[in-house]
């Protein structure tokens, strides 16, 4: 006969029975659950981290950096979400779990292969290879991104926030993880999703937060950064404006800019990046 639910917790916690981790995959048991578990490159892996009556800390090693990850749920099972980068090989990998009581574990999980679209483009040089001093901007401007990109903060996110609805409406005009060769030389894949959409149009954030920052940036023009906690942050590029500044606090649906083409583009769109652990990841997985 099973036990009741808070019994079985108490045991769990007791450890008069086992706990085996588990890893929550896209279309089993996360229905209804945000983000969705696509354990590939670019997309989120849910890690069962158990019960226990203070939440656990979880780290992964991400570009040789150790990096905390966002752990939601409650004393009766925590879960660790993780951004898996694009640039991640597929195969085993594994993340680090400090329980409250200072005990430390690791936890494996599986990165299957995806194949990401790839798009072979013939184009006059000088529309890919920068100049010295574009070049120079940008790598300042790359700097400074790194430090905006590390940022891990509190409160956290509470998990029915993390169903998100698209900042704007409009058609999809570029997919995620979509590689361009320009003259044969493969570029970086395209980290966000792409919405079309007329200049002007109001961009909302699609879930609570701060903005932590704003610039206009070589490549993606005026940019907006949003601090949702735990190292959840989105980002908003190509804006024809930009109406919040750093500090601001913004609550879901509130207008942080408008649709523009500023930067390097060939038309008006809103470029939307979802960053978790320093991993830019399929915004789509976060839609509801």
């Amino acid at each position: 006969m099973p036990l009741p639910r808070r019994p079985l917790l108490a045991a769990l916690l007791a450890g008069a029975l086992p706990y085996r981790p588990a890893l929550a995959q896209a279309g089993t048991d996360d229905a209804g659950v945000w983000p969705r578990a696509l354990a590939v490159p670019g997309g989120v892996a849910r890690l069962a981290l158990g019960p226990g009556n203070a939440p656990p800390q979880a780290f992964a090693m991400v570009g040789g950096a150790r990096v905390p990850l966002l752990v939601l749920g409650d004393a009766i099972a925590w879960t660790a979400l993780v951004g898996i980068a694009l640039a991640a090989p597929p195969g085993a990998a594994q993340i680090e779990v400090r329980d409250a009581d200072g005990s430390e574990r690791r936890l494996a999980y599986t990165i299957a292969p995806k194949k990401y679209r790839e798009q072979r483009l013939s184009v006059a040089p000088r529309t890919v290879d920068l100049s010295p001093e574009d070049n120079a901007r940008y790598e300042r401007e790359h700097a400074h991104q790194q430090q905006v990109m590390a940022t891990f903060s509190s409160p956290l996110p509470h998990a029915q926030d993390l169903a998100l609805h698209a900042p704007v409406d409009g058609r999809r005009s570029s997919s995620f993880g979509l590689r361009r060769v320009f003259n044969g030389q493969a570029r970086n894949p395209h980290s966000g999703m792409d919405i079309a959409a007329a200049t002007g149009t109001p961009v909302r954030a699609p879930l609570p937060g701060q903005v932590l920052d704003t610039g206009d940036y070589f490549f993606n023009g005026n940019t907006v950064w949003l601090d949702h906690g735990g190292g959840l942050l989105t980002m908003y590029c190509h804006l024809s404006r930009i109406d919040v500044q750093p500090g601001q606090p913004m609550a879901r649906g509130a207008v942080l800019g408008a649709v523009g083409a500023t930067g390097r583009v060939t038309g008006p769109h809103l470029h939307w990046g979802v960053m978790l652990n320093r991993a830019m990841v399929d915004p789509a997985l976060f839609l509801a």
